[in-house]
Protein backbone atom coordinates (compact mmCIF):
# COMPACT_ATOMS: atom_id res chain seq x y z
CA UNK A 1 0.00 0.00 0.00
CA UNK A 2 1.48 3.60 -0.79
CA UNK A 3 2.36 5.76 1.45
CA UNK A 4 -1.09 8.50 1.84
CA UNK A 5 1.81 11.16 2.08
CA UNK A 6 3.05 10.54 -1.26
CA UNK A 7 -0.70 10.13 -2.84
CA UNK A 8 -1.26 13.19 -1.58
CA UNK A 9 2.09 15.08 -2.62
CA UNK A 10 1.01 13.78 -6.60
CA UNK A 11 -2.53 15.15 -5.74
CA UNK A 12 -1.08 18.38 -5.73
CA UNK A 13 1.43 18.90 -8.64
CA UNK A 14 0.25 21.42 -11.02
CA UNK A 15 -2.81 23.81 -10.55
CA UNK A 16 -5.53 20.77 -11.24
CA UNK A 17 -5.07 18.27 -9.09
CA UNK A 18 -4.28 14.87 -10.11
CA UNK A 19 -5.17 15.67 -13.65
CA UNK A 20 -2.08 13.94 -14.90
CA UNK A 21 -1.79 11.49 -12.36
CA UNK A 22 -2.79 8.73 -14.02
CA UNK A 23 -0.51 9.11 -16.93
CA UNK A 24 2.31 9.17 -14.28
CA UNK A 25 1.33 6.31 -12.40
CA UNK A 26 1.03 4.11 -16.13
CA UNK A 27 4.33 5.05 -16.36
CA UNK A 28 6.48 4.67 -12.65
CA UNK A 29 3.68 2.21 -11.29
CA UNK A 30 3.47 4.06 -7.59
CA UNK A 31 3.17 7.31 -6.00
CA UNK A 32 6.56 6.82 -4.55
CA UNK A 33 8.51 6.05 -7.64
CA UNK A 34 7.03 9.24 -9.13
CA UNK A 35 8.29 10.69 -6.32
CA UNK A 36 11.32 9.65 -6.17
CA UNK A 37 11.79 10.48 -10.15
CA UNK A 38 14.23 12.61 -11.66
CA UNK A 39 13.56 15.29 -14.79
CA UNK A 40 15.23 12.92 -16.97
CA UNK A 41 12.49 10.49 -15.79
CA UNK A 42 9.71 13.05 -15.70
CA UNK A 43 11.10 14.11 -19.66
CA UNK A 44 10.20 10.61 -20.52
CA UNK A 45 6.61 10.69 -19.44
CA UNK A 46 4.68 12.58 -22.80
CA UNK A 47 2.10 15.29 -22.66
CA UNK A 48 3.13 16.58 -19.25
CA UNK A 49 2.83 20.10 -19.03
CA UNK A 50 5.86 22.40 -18.00
CA UNK A 51 4.25 23.18 -15.00
CA UNK A 52 3.74 19.90 -13.79
CA UNK A 53 6.94 18.51 -14.79
CA UNK A 54 8.42 21.73 -12.56
CA UNK A 55 5.96 20.61 -9.90
CA UNK A 56 7.47 17.10 -9.78
CA UNK A 57 10.79 18.28 -8.60
CA UNK A 58 9.71 20.17 -5.45
CA UNK A 59 10.27 17.26 -3.13
CA UNK A 60 8.81 18.95 -0.42
CA UNK A 61 5.98 16.72 1.58
CA UNK A 62 5.34 19.57 3.87
CA UNK A 63 2.01 20.42 1.63
CA UNK A 64 0.82 17.03 2.06
CA UNK A 65 1.77 16.74 5.53
CA UNK A 66 -0.12 20.22 6.65
CA UNK A 67 -3.45 18.46 4.63
CA UNK A 68 -3.53 15.76 6.60
CA UNK A 69 -3.21 17.97 9.43
CA UNK A 70 -6.04 19.96 8.11
CA UNK A 71 -8.32 16.77 7.36
CA UNK A 72 -8.19 14.74 10.71
CA UNK A 73 -8.66 18.36 12.25
CA UNK A 74 -11.98 18.58 10.35
CA UNK A 75 -13.04 15.09 10.38
CA UNK A 76 -12.41 14.53 6.39
CA UNK A 77 -11.89 11.45 5.16
CA UNK A 78 -8.90 11.02 2.21
CA UNK A 79 -9.45 8.41 -0.21
CA UNK A 80 -6.80 7.14 -3.21
CA UNK A 81 -7.10 5.01 -6.41
CA UNK A 82 -6.18 2.36 -4.77
CA UNK A 83 -8.61 2.04 -1.47
CA UNK A 84 -11.26 -0.20 -2.31
CA UNK A 85 -14.37 2.81 -0.95
CA UNK A 86 -12.69 4.56 -4.11
CA UNK A 87 -15.55 4.80 -7.09
CA UNK A 88 -15.26 2.26 -9.51
CA UNK A 89 -17.32 4.91 -11.87
CA UNK A 90 -14.66 7.76 -11.49
CA UNK A 91 -11.50 5.75 -12.16
CA UNK A 92 -12.97 5.03 -15.79
CA UNK A 93 -12.57 8.40 -16.67
CA UNK A 94 -9.51 9.46 -18.66
CA UNK A 95 -8.49 11.60 -16.10
CA UNK A 96 -9.62 10.35 -12.26
CA UNK A 97 -8.58 12.09 -9.10
CA UNK A 98 -5.72 10.67 -7.32
CA UNK A 99 -7.18 11.42 -4.12
CA UNK A 100 -10.86 12.44 -3.00
CA UNK A 101 -11.69 14.37 0.33
CA UNK A 102 -15.06 13.59 1.75
CA UNK A 103 -17.15 14.96 4.76
CA UNK A 104 -20.00 12.65 5.46
CA UNK A 105 -20.80 9.02 4.74
CA UNK A 106 -20.30 8.43 1.33
CA UNK A 107 -22.66 6.38 -0.67
CA UNK A 108 -21.66 3.13 -2.04
CA UNK A 109 -22.08 5.31 -5.43
CA UNK A 110 -20.94 2.12 -8.10
CA UNK A 111 -24.69 0.25 -6.37
CA UNK A 112 -26.59 3.23 -7.02
CA UNK A 113 -28.58 4.52 -9.59
CA UNK A 114 -26.68 8.12 -9.18
CA UNK A 115 -28.15 10.70 -11.27
CA UNK A 116 -26.57 14.02 -11.33
CA UNK A 117 -28.31 17.08 -11.77
CA UNK A 118 -27.07 20.66 -13.26
CA UNK A 119 -27.87 23.99 -14.49
CA UNK A 120 -27.85 27.56 -14.39
CA UNK A 121 -26.79 29.60 -11.19
CA UNK A 122 -28.95 32.52 -12.42
CA UNK A 123 -32.42 30.48 -12.54
CA UNK A 124 -35.25 31.10 -13.60
CA UNK A 125 -38.29 30.47 -11.65
CA UNK A 126 -39.50 27.78 -13.44
CA UNK A 127 -36.23 25.95 -13.31
CA UNK A 128 -35.61 25.95 -9.50
CA UNK A 129 -38.83 24.70 -9.39
CA UNK A 130 -38.19 21.56 -12.12
CA UNK A 131 -35.31 21.06 -10.19
CA UNK A 132 -36.28 20.72 -6.90
CA UNK A 133 -39.15 18.71 -7.95
CA UNK A 134 -36.97 16.30 -9.82
CA UNK A 135 -34.50 16.17 -7.04
CA UNK A 136 -37.40 15.36 -4.30
CA UNK A 137 -39.18 12.73 -6.75
CA UNK A 138 -35.93 11.07 -7.84
CA UNK A 139 -34.88 10.57 -4.22
CA UNK A 140 -38.51 9.33 -3.47
CA UNK A 141 -38.42 6.53 -6.17
CA UNK A 142 -34.71 5.46 -4.89
CA UNK A 143 -32.01 7.62 -7.05
CA UNK A 144 -29.13 8.48 -5.18
CA UNK A 145 -29.17 12.61 -6.54
CA UNK A 146 -25.20 14.43 -7.31
CA UNK A 147 -25.14 18.16 -7.92
CA UNK A 148 -23.00 20.95 -7.13
CA UNK A 149 -23.56 23.50 -4.36
CA UNK A 150 -23.92 26.20 -6.77
CA UNK A 151 -26.91 28.69 -6.30
CA UNK A 152 -29.89 28.18 -8.82
CA UNK A 153 -30.16 24.64 -10.13
CA UNK A 154 -27.61 22.67 -7.68
CA UNK A 155 -28.63 23.94 -4.62
CA UNK A 156 -32.68 23.29 -5.51
CA UNK A 157 -31.70 19.53 -6.83
CA UNK A 158 -30.03 19.12 -3.29
CA UNK A 159 -33.16 20.80 -1.55
CA UNK A 160 -35.77 18.63 -3.19
CA UNK A 161 -33.83 15.37 -2.75
CA UNK A 162 -33.44 16.05 0.82
CA UNK A 163 -36.99 17.07 1.56
CA UNK A 164 -37.35 13.53 -0.42
CA UNK A 165 -35.56 11.56 2.71
CA UNK A 166 -32.83 10.75 -0.45
CA UNK A 167 -29.60 9.91 0.28
CA UNK A 168 -27.11 12.81 -1.82
CA UNK A 169 -23.91 13.71 -2.72
CA UNK A 170 -22.42 17.10 -3.55
CA UNK A 171 -19.53 17.50 -5.36
CA UNK A 172 -17.56 21.19 -5.03
CA UNK A 173 -15.48 22.92 -7.19
CA UNK A 174 -13.29 24.24 -3.27
CA UNK A 175 -12.36 22.84 -0.15
CA UNK A 176 -14.32 20.40 1.67
CA UNK A 177 -14.62 23.36 4.80
CA UNK A 178 -14.82 26.03 1.92
CA UNK A 179 -18.73 27.07 2.24
CA UNK A 180 -20.05 27.96 -1.57
CA UNK A 181 -22.48 29.89 -1.79
CA UNK A 182 -21.51 32.17 1.10
CA UNK A 183 -24.00 31.53 4.18
CA UNK A 184 -25.13 27.87 3.03
CA UNK A 185 -23.57 26.58 5.92
CA UNK A 186 -26.90 24.88 6.19
CA UNK A 187 -26.57 22.90 3.60
CA UNK A 188 -23.42 21.52 4.02
CA UNK A 189 -24.67 20.33 7.19
CA UNK A 190 -28.03 18.73 5.64
CA UNK A 191 -25.72 17.26 3.13
CA UNK A 192 -23.36 15.70 5.41
CA UNK A 193 -25.20 14.06 7.51
CA UNK A 194 -27.72 12.49 4.41
CA UNK A 195 -24.96 12.01 2.53
CA UNK A 196 -21.60 13.38 1.78
CA UNK A 197 -19.55 16.37 0.39
CA UNK A 198 -16.60 15.34 -2.11
CA UNK A 199 -13.96 17.33 -3.31
CA UNK A 200 -10.70 16.73 -5.18
CA UNK A 201 -9.36 19.93 -3.56
CA UNK A 202 -7.26 19.71 -0.19
CA UNK A 203 -9.47 21.81 2.51
CA UNK A 204 -8.21 25.87 2.16
CA UNK A 205 -9.11 25.85 -1.13
CA UNK A 206 -10.94 28.72 -2.78
CA UNK A 207 -13.76 28.55 -5.10
CA UNK A 208 -11.62 29.75 -8.32
CA UNK A 209 -13.68 30.00 -11.56
CA UNK A 210 -10.70 27.70 -13.35
CA UNK A 211 -11.80 24.90 -10.83
CA UNK A 212 -15.62 24.29 -11.88
CA UNK A 213 -14.86 22.87 -15.60
CA UNK A 214 -12.10 20.83 -14.13
CA UNK A 215 -15.03 19.48 -11.42
CA UNK A 216 -17.59 18.88 -14.08
CA UNK A 217 -16.01 15.59 -14.97
CA UNK A 218 -16.45 14.40 -11.53
CA UNK A 219 -20.27 15.18 -11.52
CA UNK A 220 -20.75 13.14 -14.90
CA UNK A 221 -18.42 10.35 -14.26
CA UNK A 222 -20.16 9.33 -10.64
CA UNK A 223 -23.77 8.84 -12.49
CA UNK A 224 -25.70 7.08 -14.84
CA UNK A 225 -27.08 9.77 -16.36
CA UNK A 226 -26.58 13.31 -16.39
CA UNK A 227 -29.76 15.57 -16.45
CA UNK A 228 -29.67 19.37 -17.67
CA UNK A 229 -32.39 21.47 -16.42
CA UNK A 230 -31.53 25.00 -17.52
CA UNK A 231 -28.38 26.70 -19.05
CA UNK A 232 -27.39 28.20 -22.16
CA UNK A 233 -25.50 26.63 -25.03
CA UNK A 234 -21.95 27.48 -23.45
CA UNK A 235 -23.02 26.99 -20.02
CA UNK A 236 -21.51 25.08 -17.55
CA UNK A 237 -24.10 22.39 -17.85
CA UNK A 238 -23.22 21.51 -21.33
CA UNK A 239 -19.45 21.03 -20.33
CA UNK A 240 -21.28 18.34 -17.63
CA UNK A 241 -23.05 17.16 -20.61
CA UNK A 242 -20.01 16.23 -22.78
CA UNK A 243 -18.38 14.73 -20.32
CA UNK A 244 -21.00 12.38 -19.67
CA UNK A 245 -21.01 11.51 -23.73
CA UNK A 246 -17.41 11.29 -24.22
CA UNK A 247 -17.73 8.94 -20.68
CA UNK A 248 -20.60 6.88 -22.29
CA UNK A 249 -23.11 7.95 -19.69
CA UNK A 250 -26.69 8.51 -20.46
CA UNK A 251 -27.62 12.32 -21.05
CA UNK A 252 -31.18 14.38 -19.99
CA UNK A 253 -32.60 17.43 -20.61
CA UNK A 254 -35.62 19.24 -19.57
CA UNK A 255 -37.33 20.72 -22.74
CA UNK A 256 -37.93 24.65 -22.46
CA UNK A 257 -39.42 27.92 -24.32
CA UNK A 258 -37.98 28.05 -27.82
CA UNK A 259 -37.17 31.92 -27.30
CA UNK A 260 -35.51 31.63 -23.66
CA UNK A 261 -32.15 31.63 -23.62
CA UNK A 262 -31.74 29.20 -20.67
CA UNK A 263 -33.64 26.93 -22.92
CA UNK A 264 -31.09 26.62 -25.63
CA UNK A 265 -28.74 24.03 -24.08
CA UNK A 266 -31.25 21.70 -23.24
CA UNK A 267 -33.38 22.18 -26.77
CA UNK A 268 -30.09 22.03 -28.29
CA UNK A 269 -29.32 18.24 -26.88
CA UNK A 270 -32.78 17.11 -27.50
CA UNK A 271 -32.38 18.33 -30.97
CA UNK A 272 -29.31 16.71 -31.62
CA UNK A 273 -30.10 13.51 -30.38
CA UNK A 274 -27.70 13.81 -27.41
CA UNK A 275 -30.04 13.69 -24.47
CA UNK A 276 -33.42 12.10 -24.04
CA UNK A 277 -36.33 14.72 -23.49
CA UNK A 278 -37.96 14.07 -19.77
CA UNK A 279 -41.00 15.31 -18.06
CA UNK A 280 -40.41 13.80 -15.01
CA UNK A 281 -38.07 11.63 -12.49
CA UNK A 282 -39.74 8.02 -13.49
CA UNK A 283 -38.76 9.06 -17.38
CA UNK A 284 -35.25 9.02 -16.60
CA UNK A 285 -35.36 6.51 -13.91
CA UNK A 286 -37.15 3.65 -16.01
CA UNK A 287 -33.67 3.19 -17.88
CA UNK A 288 -32.36 1.60 -15.19
CA UNK A 289 -35.43 -0.13 -13.16
CA UNK A 290 -33.69 -3.14 -14.60
CA UNK A 291 -30.60 -3.21 -13.37
CA UNK A 292 -31.60 -1.72 -10.02
CA UNK A 293 -35.30 -3.54 -9.23
CA UNK A 294 -34.73 -3.95 -5.27
CA UNK A 295 -34.05 0.17 -5.25
CA UNK A 296 -36.40 2.21 -8.09
CA UNK A 297 -39.95 2.23 -7.69
CA UNK A 298 -42.27 4.61 -9.60
CA UNK A 299 -44.31 6.01 -7.53
CA UNK A 300 -47.35 8.55 -8.00
CA UNK A 301 -46.67 12.43 -7.72
CA UNK A 302 -47.41 13.75 -4.15
CA UNK A 303 -50.23 15.57 -3.86
CA UNK A 304 -49.79 19.15 -4.81
CA UNK A 305 -50.30 20.58 -1.09
CA UNK A 306 -47.64 17.71 0.01
CA UNK A 307 -45.62 18.43 -2.72
CA UNK A 308 -45.59 22.16 -1.80
CA UNK A 309 -45.31 21.77 1.34
CA UNK A 310 -42.08 19.62 1.31
CA UNK A 311 -40.86 21.75 -1.18
CA UNK A 312 -40.93 25.41 -0.01
CA UNK A 313 -40.19 24.35 3.87
CA UNK A 314 -38.99 27.56 5.10
CA UNK A 315 -35.32 27.90 6.98
CA UNK A 316 -35.19 27.52 10.57
CA UNK A 317 -35.09 30.54 12.15
CA UNK A 318 -32.28 30.05 14.15
CA UNK A 319 -30.37 28.91 10.77
CA UNK A 320 -31.54 31.79 9.08
CA UNK A 321 -30.41 34.22 11.97
CA UNK A 322 -26.99 32.56 11.62
CA UNK A 323 -26.75 33.26 8.19
CA UNK A 324 -27.36 37.06 8.72
CA UNK A 325 -24.29 37.37 11.02
CA UNK A 326 -21.97 34.88 9.75
CA UNK A 327 -22.13 35.57 5.91
CA UNK A 328 -19.35 37.95 5.06
CA UNK A 329 -20.16 40.98 2.87
CA UNK A 330 -19.05 39.87 -0.45
CA UNK A 331 -20.83 39.21 -3.76
CA UNK A 332 -22.66 35.79 -4.92
CA UNK A 333 -19.12 36.01 -7.69
CA UNK A 334 -16.27 33.35 -7.58
CA UNK A 335 -12.94 34.60 -7.18
CA UNK A 336 -10.41 34.01 -9.71
CA UNK A 337 -7.07 34.92 -8.31
CA UNK A 338 -4.31 35.28 -10.91
CA UNK A 339 -1.72 35.86 -7.83
CA UNK A 340 -2.04 31.93 -7.01
CA UNK A 341 -3.29 30.45 -10.29
CA UNK A 342 -1.25 32.67 -12.87
CA UNK A 343 -2.46 29.92 -15.67
CA UNK A 344 -5.77 30.27 -15.09
CA UNK A 345 -6.69 32.35 -18.33
CA UNK A 346 -5.22 33.93 -21.19
CA UNK A 347 -3.72 37.33 -21.50
CA UNK A 348 -6.76 37.86 -23.89
CA UNK A 349 -9.05 36.49 -20.96
CA UNK A 350 -7.51 38.58 -18.21
CA UNK A 351 -7.81 41.93 -20.12
CA UNK A 352 -11.61 41.57 -20.85
CA UNK A 353 -12.24 40.23 -17.68
CA UNK A 354 -10.74 43.28 -16.06
CA UNK A 355 -12.70 45.11 -18.33
CA UNK A 356 -15.92 43.72 -16.86
CA UNK A 357 -14.74 44.15 -13.17
CA UNK A 358 -17.69 45.68 -10.98
CA UNK A 359 -21.57 45.69 -11.72
CA UNK A 360 -20.71 46.75 -15.57
CA UNK A 361 -22.13 45.46 -19.10
CA UNK A 362 -20.48 45.96 -22.27
CA UNK A 363 -20.84 44.86 -25.24
CA UNK A 364 -17.90 43.13 -27.60
CA UNK A 365 -17.32 45.99 -29.64
CA UNK A 366 -17.00 48.42 -26.54
CA UNK A 367 -14.14 45.63 -25.20
CA UNK A 368 -12.52 45.86 -28.28
CA UNK A 369 -12.17 49.81 -27.96
CA UNK A 370 -11.52 49.64 -24.51
CA UNK A 371 -8.98 47.08 -24.72
CA UNK A 372 -7.21 47.29 -28.44
CA UNK A 373 -7.65 43.10 -28.81
CA UNK A 374 -8.71 42.84 -32.40
CA UNK A 375 -12.76 41.94 -32.41
CA UNK A 376 -11.62 38.37 -33.98
CA UNK A 377 -9.44 37.39 -30.66
CA UNK A 378 -11.92 39.22 -28.29
CA UNK A 379 -15.08 37.22 -29.44
CA UNK A 380 -12.93 34.06 -29.29
CA UNK A 381 -11.69 34.76 -25.62
CA UNK A 382 -15.33 35.82 -24.81
CA UNK A 383 -16.44 32.19 -26.13
CA UNK A 384 -14.28 30.42 -23.98
CA UNK A 385 -14.93 33.04 -20.63
CA UNK A 386 -18.34 31.62 -21.78
CA UNK A 387 -18.17 28.41 -21.77
CA UNK A 388 -16.07 28.18 -18.51
CA UNK A 389 -18.96 30.54 -16.73
CA UNK A 390 -16.66 33.72 -16.04
CA UNK A 391 -18.91 35.90 -18.60
CA UNK A 392 -22.57 35.82 -18.84
CA UNK A 393 -24.04 37.58 -21.91
CA UNK A 394 -27.41 39.35 -21.62
CA UNK A 395 -29.35 39.34 -24.30
CA UNK A 396 -29.01 43.32 -25.62
CA UNK A 397 -26.67 44.62 -23.19
CA UNK A 398 -23.61 42.66 -23.65
CA UNK A 399 -21.23 41.31 -21.21
CA UNK A 400 -20.85 40.76 -17.60
CA UNK A 401 -18.15 39.00 -15.41
CA UNK A 402 -19.37 36.30 -13.04
CA UNK A 403 -15.94 36.52 -11.47
CA UNK A 404 -13.98 39.01 -9.51
CA UNK A 405 -10.49 39.14 -10.39
CA UNK A 406 -7.57 39.59 -7.69
CA UNK A 407 -4.13 40.08 -9.23
CA UNK A 408 -0.71 40.94 -7.93
CA UNK A 409 -0.78 44.28 -9.05
CA UNK A 410 -2.70 46.99 -7.46
CA UNK A 411 -3.23 49.63 -10.00
CA UNK A 412 -5.25 47.81 -12.03
CA UNK A 413 -9.27 47.42 -11.16
CA UNK A 414 -9.94 44.38 -8.77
Amino acid sequence: MSSLRHWLWLATRGSAPGMYALRLLDHFGTPESVYHGDKEAYDRVEGLPSRVRKALLDKSLDQADQILHQCEELGVRVLTLQDADYPQRLSQLSAPPCVLYVKGTLPQVDQEAAITLVGARQASPYGVMIARRLGLDLARQGALVVSGTAQGIDTAALEGALSGGGKVLAVLGCGIDVVYPWGREDLYEDVAAAGALLSEYPPGTPPLGSHFPVRNRLLAGLSLGTVVVEGTETSGSLITARWALESDRDVFAVPGNIDVPLSRGPNGLIRRGEAKLIQDAWDILEEYEFLYPAKLHPRAPLPPQAEQARLNRPAEPQREAAREEQAPPQPEKLVLDLRKDPEACTDDEAALLRALQGEVTRTADDLVEETGIPARRVMSALTMLQVRQLVNQHPGRGYEALVILKEETTDRRV
